[in-house]
C-alpha cells in the first residue's frame, strides 16, 4: 500500500487507488523558448482533438496516471492541461520549477533561492496561474554540461521547497558527469534523495545507476519506444542489468513522448510527428518478460513505484 495522495491538475487522489501511472511524458511543449512570439499559446480544444487519441490508447490499456513534465521555460500551458484531464478518465499530474539556463523566463533569474522556493511552494500548495489546480512536483533541468550557476539555485530552490511540501524533485539530466555533480549538489544542499528522480538516467553508465539508487534516488530510462533517440537494445540491457542488480525498487519506466506543438499548424513536432505512448506496453514488457522479468516486479514498476514518487505526505 502507498500512503499518501498524487496532487492531479483536478484534484488530490489516493496514491493506493492508482493503477499504473507513466511517470514522464508530454502533452503540450513549446521549445522556442520563453521570449518566443506567442510563446505557449493555443487553443485547448484543438489540443484535445489531436490529443485526446493518444490518451484514449492508453486508456484502453489501462493507465491511470500521467505526468505531464513540460515546466515553465518550455511551454507549461495549465489552461491546455486542464481541458485535457476534463477529456479523460487518466489523471494528470503538472510541474512547477522551470527548465534549463536558456529557458528561463526573466522573472525568475534574479530571485533568491528563497525567493524562488516560495513561488514553487505557491504552485503546489496553492494553485496554478490563478487557478485551483495545483503542481504535483517540481521539475528542473541541467544544461550537459552543468549544473551552471542559476541551474545550482534552482536546485537549492527545489530542495527548500521539496522540503516544505513534500514534493519530488525530478530533473533532466544528461550525462554522468553532471548526473554526479548534481547528486552532490543536492546532498549538499541537505535533499533526501528517495525524493529525487534521475531523468534520462539511460544516458549514463550502469556504474551510476547503481551508486544514485544505493544513495537513495529514482533512476529514470523515459526513452522507451524512442528508437531514433535511444537503440531499445540497448535501454533493454540497461534496465535488465538494473533490475539484476537489485535496484527494482528505484526504478522507473517511460516514454518521454508526445506532444502537441504549439509552434506548428497542425500541432505536430518536427521532424516525426506525434509520438504515442503505447511501447512501454505492447513492445517493451514483452520483451522484459523474455528475459525473465516477472510479472510481480512489472508490476512494481509500472504501478507501486511511480506512486511512491509522486506521493505527497
Amino acid at each position: 500500500m502507498t500512503p499518501g495522495i498524487i496532487r492531479t491538475v483536478t484534484g488530490d487522489i489516493e496514491a493506493q487507488s492508482l493503477g499504473v501511472m507513466l511517470p514522464h511524458e508530454h502533452l503540450f511543449v513549446d521549445l522556442r523558448g520563453p521570449l518566443a512570439p506567442g510563446y505557449a499559446e493555443a487553443d485547448p480544444d484543438m489540443v484535445v482533438a489531436v490529443m485526446r487519441p493518444y490518451l484514449a490508447a492508453i486508456e484502453a490499456l489501462g493507465v491511470t496516471a500521467f505526468v505531464d513534465c513540460a515546466p515553465v521555460g518550455v511551454g507549461r500551458n495549465i489552461g491546455v492541461l486542464r481541458r485535457l484531464a476534463d477529456s479523460t478518465t487518466i489523471h494528470i499530474v503538472a510541474p512547477t520549477g522551470t527548465y534549463k539556463q536558456g529557458f528561463i523566463p526573466a522573472s525568475l533569474l534574479d530571485l533568491s533561492v528563497e525567493a524562488l522556493a516560495e513561488v514553487w511552494v505557491r504552485e503546489l500548495t496553492e494553485g496554478i496561474e490563478g487557478t485551483d489546480s495545483r503542481a504535483g512536483f517540481i521539475k528542473v533541468a541541467l544544461s550537459d554540461d552543468g549544473p551552471t550557476a542559476i541551474e545550482v539555485r534552482n536546485l537549492q530552490a527545489a530542495v527548500l521547497a521539496s522540503q516544505q511540501t513534500g514534493a519530488v524533485v525530478a530533473s533532466h539530466t544528461i550525462g554522468t558527469a553532471a548526473a554526479r555533480r548534481e547528486l552532490d549538489v543536492l546532498e549538499r544542499a541537505g535533499h533526501n534523495l528517495e525524493r529525487f528522480i534521475w531523468v534520462h538516467a539511460h544516458t549514463a553508465d550502469h556504474a551510476l545507476h547503481v551508486e544514485a539508487a544505493r544513495r537513495g534516488a529514482w533512476v529514470e530510462f523515459d526513452a522507451v519506444g524512442g528508437e531514433s533517440w535511444h537503440p531499445q537494445a540497448a535501454l533493454l540491457e540497461s534496465v535488465v542489468a538494473f533490475i539484476e542488480a537489485g535496484h527494482a525498487h528505484r526504478l522507473l519506466l517511460s516514454h518521454d513522448a508526445g506532444f502537441y506543438d504549439p509552434s506548428q499548424p497542425d500541432g505536430q513536432p518536427k521532424p516525426d510527428g506525434i509520438r504515442g505512448y503505447t511501447a512501454l506496453f505492447e513492445q517493451f514488457i514483452p520483451a522484459l518478460k523474455t528475459r525473465g522479468v516477472t510479472d510481480d516486479v512489472i508490476r512494481q514498476i509500472t504501478v507501486s513505484n511511480p506512486a511512491r514518487a509522486y506521493a505527497i505526505g
